[in-house]
This record gives C-alpha cells, sequence and structure tokens, in this order.
C-alpha cells in the first residue's frame, strides 16, 4: 500500500513539474531610489508570465513582458568610496515600450549573480545583453558576449 502510494505521488510530481513553465530568480539585486540608496530587491524572470518582474522591498513591484523588451545593457563600473575603496557595481539595464512611451529599467546585480542573471535573461527572453564601459576591467569568469 505504502509503495502505491509513493508510487502515486511520484508521478503527479513529475506531471506537475514538467507541466509548468520555468520561473529563475535572483535575491541579491538592488534599485536606486530617489535618495541614492540601493533598496533590495527581487528579480524573477518568470515564463508562467512571459515578463521580467521586480518585486522591491520598498515600493511598487514592477513587470516587464518580454515582448516589450527593446534591448538591455551590462555595465561594469568601479567608484571611489568615503574611505576611498574602490566599489564595484555590475548594472543591468533594460529598455522597453509601454505603448508608445520609451522606459528604462535600472538594476544593481550582485557579484556572485550577475553572470547568472546575464545567461537568465538570454535563456528566457532570447536578448544579449549588450556590454558598456570598462568593461575590460571586470573579472570575467566564463561569460562572453557573443
Amino acid at each position: 500500500m505504502v509503495k502505491r502510494i509513493l508510487s502515486i505521488l511520484l508521478f503527479v510530481v513529475a506531471v506537475s513539474t514538467l507541466g509548468s513553465a520555468d520561473e529563475t530568480s535572483f535575491h541579491r539585486v538592488r534599485l536606486p531610489s530617489l535618495k541614492g540608496k540601493h533598496v533590495k530587491a527581487v528579480l524573477t524572470f518568470s515564463d508562467n508570465h512571459k515578463a521580467v518582474e521586480v518585486h522591491s522591498a520598498k515600493g511598487d513591484a514592477v513587470t516587464i513582458p518580454y515582448t516589450q523588451i527593446d534591448k538591455c545593457s551590462y555595465q561594469y563600473t568601479t567608484e571611489r568610496t568615503i574611505t576611498l575603496a574602490e566599489a564595484k557595481a555590475h548594472w543591468l539595464e533594460i529598455d522597453y515600450h509601454d505603448h508608445d512611451t520609451q522606459k528604462v529599467f535600472v538594476l544593481l546585480m550582485d557579484k556572485h549573480d550577475y553572470l547568472r542573471i546575464l545567461a537568465a535573461l538570454k535563456t528566457h527572453t532570447g536578448i544579449d545583453a549588450q556590454v558598456l564601459g570598462n568593461t575590460d576591467k571586470r573579472h570575467e569568469k566564463g561569460w562572453r558576449t557573443r
């Protein structure tokens, strides 16, 4: 009886997994605020909704349908902080349209996730991020523009 229940349960889980679309989320992204601070957010590539979704810890969620994305760009920057240390930042810019209005969405990616975010962008939307700025100085670990 237990074997029969387990096999039925495994079958149900397998079928539900095959039927659902893929979602990839990143929890270590930040959004620039009007006060110059960086607010924690969650970036999700949702194939269920066919959209890039960003849920900020403060403020409204942003949903950008894949079909409205015009282009994306990646930029690596370094800045001097007050303590004269170098702050490294990986930025993703999404240019999209909402009806006749052109919009730009910018987010700061974590140094441990930016390669996976750029790969997920290509996988889910089919769009390669255009590389801008001083990316020659960034630490590449397998990600190349194509």
